[in-house]
């Protein structure tokens, strides 16, 4: 089945449907603004912008503009459109299978030639209740689309017996609103019924119809999502599109067959039929305790009639269809007959809830097709089906219940019967945004049958008897979906919906924190409480739900409950990317099978597939079998031993055992720090500000008086050991502008500010990384620390924190990408030979700290690599890489051979020797490889920071950041006197800056390999066939360098581009802490007209040669070069305009604000940061 060329049709048909739908509202008068009036009005017909409509026509207008009046013009057309998209899949799956009654193909034709459907060619003689006479004269007067139309409702009618849930007599609007041009070439029926696109094999299938409606709905979906992102609440109607998800047939089959199959295995066990059933799994091991205890509650010569299998997020029914195919052998293994077990099972065995009526349409469709494949009996058989779309009761008014209250009984009776019709009207009050979550226990259904009874033989008067018709016809809906919910079930089996309170309209988010407190934060976690409420004692209930309440600290009440008071027999963990269309690693699923019965020592058996996703997420079904994915050793009352109740399924005893010792937080305190309530107000990268206003070595907060800024850990990248040290944050006078800006800060214990610690990112993209905060920085609420004082013990715990055992503990104890305090605080620390561990860890600290103070973008950063490993004055640039590649290797080699000795000695004093290995991937060693092309770019920014007077040749370290310039400080290679470096397509100036980068390179390599070391770093970067090392070099500053800079960076460049335009006519760098008010003026008076002046001279010598007497190829190569450089001529012209009005303005700017704020201010001028 191509799911692509589905979607495709899908989306296609629902934008066509909308847009016929409501072009043919317009046509009637009724448009999403305004509802006309008719001009004309006679006893038969009105009159609407000259067209008339028929007494028939007017009357479903009225019941038209009184439904927009009910719900709204775009429901309606949106209602409109599904039912008709409904109908159509229903009419193409029934003639493709040859269910229609008539036997006539509707909308195709069985002969592949005739663009024509078999309906029209047949129209005359077709078993259908037409009118002859009409249907002649509309195709002796070839009005084929109005003969389609005629036919097809004809049709639908016709089938109103069999299925009414799908084809209600269409007499109403859905009728006047039916869309036209049906038969186009381009529409969407002719799509549907091209079997190029979807082939009549996969209109075979039933599932075809949950994938159709998951994809025309998908649109829908992601509006609703980005409105999300805008804050807008997911509302009561948009509840189904934003939850639907279609359940991958495998995964449906494992909790069917381990549910309901479980039930009759159990039953029968010497029963032949688990061996089709393919992902039923056998009983785990268990000890004869719990044999016994299970032997006692086990199901008995269950008769297959008595067997109730409810799902309560029935969406378009695909569980409950496979759940019919498990029914039927069930019921043939006991010898029924194969035409008296399809009504069998929909009427004694299925039910079905949900709270979208286009859902229910389907899954009642479904099921009654499949019950059509085994049986050709079922559509003369009188079905009634139990699956039911909640309805909500908020049309039951004060003069509703006084109409149903039986004014024949005492006083006190009717009394009663008022309490109970309010409390119907409360039980289901906007029912439809709180679906099968609903209780229903305070209904005596019974009571208000009666009621309901007595008042049809109930006499009223006209101005009554639209409240009698409108009760007549929605609370029997009401007393249906009362007594599926008032129910108990052998088995409840759903896939609900998923949806964190935090997207909860308002009235769903109280809902469930009044009804289900422990469940509270997503709701396919509620229902896991509600589907059990709803299953027998004994029974079994079965969901796919997201994983995070295996996990979750917000699911803990939740998981100890189910430990506490269920059992869990099975588990299939997902993990990511378990459903098509859903790429990514937020939705991480599980599912799995509880019994409505506790046993303790009941060890579940759990299959884990969260490892194959990305590439390999195909391999999960055929994962399912392979045995090393099957865990069953842990008693599920061992979950109760992990701090915060786990559903840990796969580890060890010997793991288990480990939490019987002392957790870190019984020896160290762990902190979630400072919050400013807005980071980007107050935190800045540090090579933002003026580096004299940061305090880099403050001890505690007595030193903080006379600075501004202070370094903080605010999470970042996986980095191990350590890092990371990128933000300083404003704590100037005790941190008054946060506390004067914002509402929603912490600034607490200051007692820790600028302690040694371990920290880590408690957001990531992948595992855990710790490192060393190192003394003289503060810790934000993305970077928690642990305050480890003494030095042997915190490079101890950091070894613990940075081996295998951390992640495999973290991995059941949180496997999200937030890894909070709580989750840190609950692991075991366990105490060992600490000088086997500390040398190694103190080392890889070490190395990763040369590694980090490497590159610029660290405070600590001293000196470019390849000019450290310089030795002598004429060496090349190859040498010198050719030596930090070597020295890298060694010291990636050491730090990845004692990260490895550091996981050993771990796994031994934890006792989990041959469940880990301490091997680990290149990958896990956050350490940069040499790279040919990276380390000349950053040599390259290195020379630019020294043509600036950021660094110095002849000083270690930062040089000038901010504050007085001090030019004594550069003998060797003197900074550039005006902060102007031009970046041009010639060398138009002294300083431009591939001339200054020449010189660079001179003076650090020696003039005897100059040309040498510019050959071969131009072509690591990319020096194209005939140009020349040089012009490589002007193509890259020109192109690509400002790029490089800014994502260096992190899109806040310190070297400020600016620009001319598309044209690249002109441009310069400057370096932002060395700006003042005069820079603009000298851009354009030093630089820009100077530019101007001489392509003015290149235009005069061009046209000279076009006017002169040159070759005839002389003088077109001259008129291309002129068109170009009129070109920039004008650009230059342009920016000259803009630099000259805010060179006047003499524009300020203030370190502090950081570089997007001061950036902006010269918008226009400069590059944009992309």
């Amino acid at each position: 089945m191509n799911k692509t060329a589905l979607k495709n049709f899908a989306t296609n048909a629902r934008n066509e449907l909308m847009k016929k739908v409501e072009a043919k509202a317009y046509k009637i008068g009724i448009t999403e603004e305004n509802i006309k009036k008719a001009q004309i009005e006679s006893s038969d017909a009105i009159y609407i912008d000259g067209k008339q409509l028929s007494l028939t026509e007017k009357k479903q207008r009225d019941k038209l503009i009184q439904r927009i009046n009910e719900i709204g013009f775009k429901r309606v057309i949106e209602e409109v459109a599904y039912t008709w998209f409904n109908r159509f899949v229903a009419l193409r799956f029934m003639e493709v299978n040859n269910y229609l009654p008539t036997k006539v193909r509707v909308l195709s034709s069985s002969n592949s030639d005739n663009p024509e459907p078999d309906i029209i060619k047949e129209a005359l003689s077709v078993d259908l209740d037409i009118d002859k006479e009409q249907v002649y004269e509309l195709k002796v007067n070839n009005k084929t689309e109005e003969l389609f139309k005629y036919l097809i409702i004809k049709q639908c009618n016709s089938l109103n017996k069999y299925l009414p849930f799908m084809f209600e007599t269409i007499d109403d609007y859905k009728e006047i609103l039916f869309p036209e041009g049906l038969l186009a070439k381009e529409s969407f029926l002719r799509e549907m019924t091209d079997v190029t696109i979807i082939p009549e094999s996969d209109w075979e299938q039933v599932e075809i119809i949950g994938w159709l409606y998951q994809f025309y709905i998908s649109e829908k979906k992601d509006q609703v999502f980005a409105d999300l992102k805008k804050n807008i609440k997911i509302s009561k109607e948009n509840i189904p599109a934003a939850t639907q998800l279609f359940t991958p047939n495998w995964i449906v089959r494992y909790m069917v067959e381990n549910s309901l199959g479980r039930l009759w295995m159990e039953s029968y066990p010497d029963s032949t039929l688990k061996s089709e059933w393919k992902y039923y799994l056998k009983e785990s091991y268990q000890e004869d305790e719990v044999k016994q205890k299970l032997e006692e509650i086990r199901y008995k010569n269950v008769n297959p009639e008595e067997i109730t299998f409810l799902d309560p997020c029935c969406g378009s029914g695909h569980i409950l269809v496979y759940a019919f195919d498990v029914l039927y052998e069930m019921y043939l293994e006991k010898g029924y007959m194969n035409h008296e077990i399809p009504k069998l099972i929909l009427e004694k065995n299925l039910y079905g809830l949900d709270i979208d009526d286009r859902a229910v349409q389907l899954a009642s469709f479904a099921v009654m097709m499949k019950a059509r494949e085994k049986s050709r009996r079922v559509f003369n058989q009188d079905i009634k089906l139990n699956i039911c779309a909640i309805q909500d009761s908020n049309w039951i008014t004060e003069d509703v219940i006084n109409m149903l209250v039986d004014k024949r009984q005492e006083q006190y009776q009717q009394l009663k019967q008022i309490e109970m019709l309010n409390n119907l009207k409360e039980c289901f009050w906007n029912a439809k945004e709180f679906g099968s979550m609903i209780n229903v226990d305070l209904l005596n259904i019974d009571l208000i049958e009666s009621l309901l009874n007595n008042l049809k033989i109930k006499s009223v008067d006209l101005i009554g008897l639209i409240d009698k018709q409108r009760i007549e016809e929605r609370l029997p809906s009401l007393l249906t979906q009362a007594t599926i919910l008032s129910k108990k079930f052998d088995i409840v089996c759903t896939n609900p919906p998923y949806m964190g309170s935090n997207n909860m309209g308002n009235y769903l988010k109280d809902f469930v924190q009044s009804n289900y407190e422990d469940s509270k934060a997503d709701l396919c976690a509620v229902f896991i409480e509600a589907g059990l409420s709803k299953t027998k004692k004994n029974g079994y209930c079965s969901l796919v739900t997201m994983h995070s309440w295996f996990f979750l600290s917000s699911f803990e009440a939740l998981r100890k409950k189910i430990i506490n008071h269920f059992t869990i027999t099975s588990i299939l963990h997902l993990g990511m990317e378990a459903f098509d269309g859903i790429i990514g690693k937020v939705v991480q699923t599980v599912a799995f099978v509880l019994r409505n019965h506790h046993i303790g020592d009941y060890k579940p058996i759990g299959i884990r597939l969260v490892d194959y996703y990305d590439g390999k997420k195909y391999e999960k079904e055929k994962q399912f079998f392979n045995p090393k994915h099957t865990y069953a050793k842990l008693r599920q009352k061992d979950f109760n031993k992990i701090p915060g109740s786990p559903i840990a399924y796969w580890v060890s005893n010997a793991f288990i055992d480990n939490f019987s010792n002392k957790s870190i937080s019984d020896f160290y305190e762990v902190k979630s720090g400072i919050m400013t309530g807005n980071d980007s107000l107050h935190l800045r990268l540090w090579y933002e500000v003026n580096k004299e206003s940061i305090n880099f070595f403050c001890k505690d907060s007595s030193q903080m008086s006379d600075f501004t800024w202070f370094p903080i850990n605010k999470g970042g990248d996986y980095r191990v050991y350590y890092g990371n040290n990128d933000y300083v944050i404003n704590l100037k006078n005790d941190g008054e502008k946060i506390k004067s800006t914002s509402n929603n800060y912490r600034l607490r214990d200051k007692k820790y500010y600028f302690k040694e610690g371990i920290t880590w990112s408690r957001v990531t993209s992948s595992n855990i990384a710790f490192r060393e905060n190192k003394s003289g920085t503060l810790f934000g609420d993305a970077g928690p620390i642990i305050f480890v004082e003494r030095d042997d013990e915190r490079h101890y715990l950091l070894g613990l924190l940075t081996s295998k055992i951390t992640n495999v503990i973290l991995n059941f104890i949180n496997p999200t990408l937030n890894y909070q305090v709580r989750d840190i605080e609950s692991l075991p620390l366990v105490w060992g030979d600490k000088s086997q561990v500390i040398y190694k860890v103190k080392e890889n600290i070490e190395i990763s700290k040369w590694d980090w103070d490497s590159f610029e973008t660290s405070y600590d950063f001293r000196k470019h690599p390849l000019l450290m490993s310089t030795d002598s004055s004429n060496d090349t640039i190859k040498n010198a890489i050719n030596r930090r590649k070597e020295i890298i290797e060694r010291l990636f080699k050491q730090i990845k051979k004692n990260a490895e000795d550091i996981n050993n000695y771990f796994i031994e004093l934890y006792g989990l020797k041959g469940q880990l290995t301490p091997e680990i991937e290149d990958e896990a060693i956050t350490f940069h490889n040499a790279d040919l092309e990276k380390e000349i770019k950053s040599f390259i920014s290195n020379a630019i920071g020294c043509f600036f007077g950021r660094y110095s040749l002849d000083e270690e370290g930062l040089i000038h950041a901010g504050g007085v310039f001090d030019i004594s400080r550069y003998k060797t290679l003197p900074p550039d006197q005006d902060n102007i470096l031009p970046i041009l397509s010639g060398a138009y100036f002294e300083d431009d800056i591939v001339s200054r980068f020449i010189e660079f390179v001179k003076v650090t390599f020696g003039e005897e390999t100059l040309e040498e070391n510019l050959e071969y770093i131009a072509d690591a970067l990319g020096k194209k066939d005939g140009e020349t090392a040089k012009e490589a070099i002007r193509r890259y500053f020109l192109n690509d360098f400002f790029k490089d800079h800014v994502q260096t960076y992190k899109k806040r460049p310190i070297y400020w581009l600016f620009t001319s335009g598309k044209q690249k006519a002109f441009n310069c760098l400057i370096y932002m802490h060395r700006y003042d008010k005069s820079t603009l003026s000298r851009i354009r008076t030093d630089y820009l007209h100077e530019l101007q002046n001489r392509l003015e001279a290149e235009k005069k010598s061009l046209l000279s040669i076009i006017e002169g007497d040159e070759t005839a190829k002389e003088i077109s190569s001259a008129k291309k070069e002129l068109k170009a450089l009129d070109l920039k001529i004008e650009e230059l012209k342009a920016y000259d305009e803009l630099l000259h009005h805010m060179a006047d303005m003499q524009i300020d700017i203030d370190l502090d604000d950081g570089v997007a704020v001061n950036y902006a201010k010269f918008n226009g001028l400069l590059a944009k940061l992309e």
